[in-house]
């Protein structure tokens, strides 16, 4: 019952907000913003910030286009026969009207997003936040804020390690109607730990208050302590700063909040739902899987989206024992010749077969989107050159507890089959071409026919018309 209680809380927060983030942006005749009165009482910070999580769940952004979606096609792990949209994207073709329409709705969601949290940290409680609840209010708000214009950053700038001082994206920091001007990488990069570390050290007593009230349930979908901690790793490694990058991932490893599930939980603990032990970070979303049933389950020319055709053999490639993830990702559908396998990690089984009533209820339905084996990831690479021992065993403990044997000892661990591995477990999950960006790697295209290089233009996402000519 209390479950049930607290989620009937959340939707109606979550609807409360939603109308209340839309006036947000009012303004009056002579032009200014006005100030929303719904952010004068922690109860209205709080439904607002539910507002901010119910919008990034939209399909343009992380319901959809940088989830399983767009990301998956750059990445090659996903296609659509037939579709335009989707040929001119693994195409890499920037100019397509319709790939040019996606990342503009990428582009104006997250900012308006963005421009919602700046709302909330400019509202008196918040910005100046000395005491709980208000410092927890403002550490989710700038960790969300981090969060976001760090992925505008890997979509629309160039990696860091390439060129760090390259042109970046504009960072907003205030409530405004406009985003503000363009700034360097560097810049963007230092506003994004900046505010990371700054959520970091409001959220570090989160602990401290897991009983006092119903916005400190279930802080899995809340940008919590360890979401911030984790989204530093994701930074510092991204910036080539090992050092940096291991000590953040093993701050979420050894903190003891999450571990890794043991292989026999393997099964369906993705599918429509957050894992129980690894999901650090996810968004709430119960209409998750009417998205992920039709892009994903179904078979539909021109829509539904195809897994890249080689898939399976990197699952079979070096594969000592028996990985309990090509039961818990992928399913078969069709007969004879016509089979295909379809990309079913994210499917909601119980509304898949009519039996929603059965779910259990400690089950959150939604999206994934910081898991804690990417952290292993994370601590093997960067620890690869300097610890070994220690990187072969948080290499190691991923693929034990998905039911391979360790690395044999005549191996030795590499970037290569680190990339291997994080590729297996987070298909579907839109981290892979962030991955093959970062390192700029080529991609090989999903029929295997093609290698495009990072010459090319690859990972060179234009910023969008509309933000050019609204600046005119």
């Amino acid at each position: 019952m209390k479950r049930f209680r607290y989620i009937l809380l959340l939707m109606s927060s979550m609807l409360l907000a939603v109308t209340s983030c839309d006036d947000f942006l009012d303004i009056t005749p002579d032009g200014q913003v006005k100030r929303d009165p719904l952010l004068s009482t922690p109860e209205g910070i709080e439904d607002a910030m539910y507002g901010v999580y119910s919008q990034m769940r939209t399909q343009q952004l992380y319901g959809q286009e940088l989830h399983f979606s767009t990301l998956e096609i750059l990445s090659q792990t996903m296609w659509c026969y037939g579709n335009s949209a989707s040929t001119a994207m693994s195409g890499y073709n920037w100019e397509h009207s319709s790939v040019k329409g996606i990342f503009e709705a990428v582009w104006t969601g997250m900012y308006k997003n963005i421009s919602n949290v700046n709302s909330i940290l400019d509202a008196p409680l918040v910005a100046g936040a000395a005491e709980f609840p208000y410092t927890l209010y403002r550490g989710e708000a700038l960790g969300m804020r981090a969060f976001m214009h760090f992925d505008l950053v890997r979509l629309f700038a160039e990696q860091y390690t390439v060129n760090p001082k390259a042109n970046g994206i504009p960072y907003a920091t205030e409530f405004s109607l406009k985003t503000p001007e363009f700034e360097s990488l560097e810049k963007n990069y230092e506003h994004i730990i900046a505010d990371l570390l700054e959520a970091e050290a409001l959220l570090a007593d989160e602990a401290a208050h897991e009983s006092e009230g119903s916005f400190m349930l279930d802080r899995q979908i809340h940008f919590n302590l360890y979401a911030a901690q984790a989204t530093l790793a994701r930074v510092y490694l991204t910036m080539g700063n090992r050092e940096k990058a291991a000590e953040y991932a093993l701050k979420v490893i050894e903190g003891g909040k999450y571990t890794l599930k043991e292989k026999t939980e393997v099964v369906n603990d993705l599918a429509g739902v957050l894992s129980r032990k690894e999901t650090i970070f996810g968004i709430y979303h119960p209409g998750f899987y009417t998205s992920v049933s039709g892009k994903l389950q179904q078979v539909t020319s021109y829509y539904s989206l195809d897994l890249r055709s080689d898939f399976m053999e990197l699952y079979e490639k070096d594969a000592a024992g028996l990985d309990f993830r090509t039961m818990a990702y992928f399913s078969e559908s069709g007969v004879g010749d016509d089979v295909k396998y379809r990309l079913s990690k994210l499917t909601d089984i119980y509304e898949l077969n009519n039996m929603a009533s059965n779910r259990p209820a400690d089950l959150i339905l939604g999206i994934n989107l910081i898991r804690l084996p990417e952290m292993y990831y994370i601590a093997a690479e960067a620890l690869l050159d300097s610890d070994y021992d220690a990187a072969l065993a948080y290499y190691n403990s991923v693929r034990l507890h998905r039911g391979l044997d360790p690395l044999e000892a005549e191996k030795r661990l590499t970037v290569e089959l680190i990339n291997d591995e994080r590729y297996k477990e987070l298909i579907g999950e839109g981290q892979t071409y962030f991955n093959m960006k970062r390192q700029n790697l080529p991609i090989l295209s999903h029929d295997g026919k093609t290698t495009y290089q990072p010459a090319a233009g690859i990972y060179s996402i234009p910023i969008p018309d509309v933000e050019i000519e609204n600046r005119n």
